[in-house]
């Protein structure tokens, strides 16, 4: 692995480990307190917390802390065939050292923060949010990106913003993951597998659907 891939290798490591921890630390240390703080808290965190990692890692992985996004930026040709294993190798090794940070300090509770759709609702229903959530997410990555001129916070803040936003009004739906991985550490940790199909297959669709519609978008731009 040659130096720029190591950074991203290190910063990919990194902010993953620290959206996990505001995630699933929020949703553990909400069910802590007994519930009483609520999706409003855990929005929050999620925003705050993604924020954080975006203004501190963006500028040497595009902080995609994601595989579904990862997989989005191969597609829009951002990154390189090759660079799905860096990306996706320290996604995952952050997300399963921050759920181990979460369990130590904050304790096993809400299931590590575990993500699992709501079956009040139908299948086709909560698998729809799903794809839907992850379009927002992936849509407000490459509008943000794109926007020249644009300061690192406030790039930050649109794609923290859609991803709390996400989890506000969908969490109780879907479970508002939009992330494999992030999914994938706590399910792992708990042995709770059941739900995972839907968190590896709905955010890598609305991943994908940003992605080729934004392809068709610059093909029809005009080229500088």
């Amino acid at each position: 692995m040659h130096k720029s891939n190591f950074v991203i290798f290190l910063a990919e490591l990194a902010g993953t480990f620290g959206l996990l921890v505001a995630a699933a630390g929020s949703i553990v240390y909400d069910e802590r307190l007994g519930g009483n703080l609520g999706i409003g808290f855990i929005a929050i965190s999620h925003f705050v917390g993604l924020g954080i990692m975006i203004f501190l890692f963006g500028r040497h992985s595009m902080a995609h802390f994601n595989p579904a996004v990862t997989i989005a930026y191969f597609i829009s040709r951002y990154i390189s065939a090759k660079q799905i294993l860096v990306y996706v190798s320290a996604q995952a090794i952050g997300a399963f050292l921050g759920i181990m940070f979460v369990k130590h300090f904050l304790g096993n509770y809400a299931n590590l923060g575990l993500n699992s759709p709501n079956y009040e609702y139908s299948i086709g229903e909560f698998f729809g949010i799903e794809v839907l959530a992850t379009i927002f997410l992936m849509g407000s990555i490459l509008i943000a990106v794109n926007i020249k001129g644009l300061q690192k916070i406030f790039i930050s803040a649109i794609i923290a913003g859609s991803v709390a936003l996400d989890v506000f009004f969908f969490g109780s739906i879907s479970g508002a993951s939009m992330n494999p991985i992030r999914s994938l550490a706590p399910a792992i940790f708990e042995n709770m597998l059941d739900d995972l199909w839907l968190y590896w297959t709905a955010p890598f669709i609305g991943s994908i659907i940003v992605a080729l519609l934004f392809n068709q978008i610059k093909k029809k731009l005009p080229q500088a």
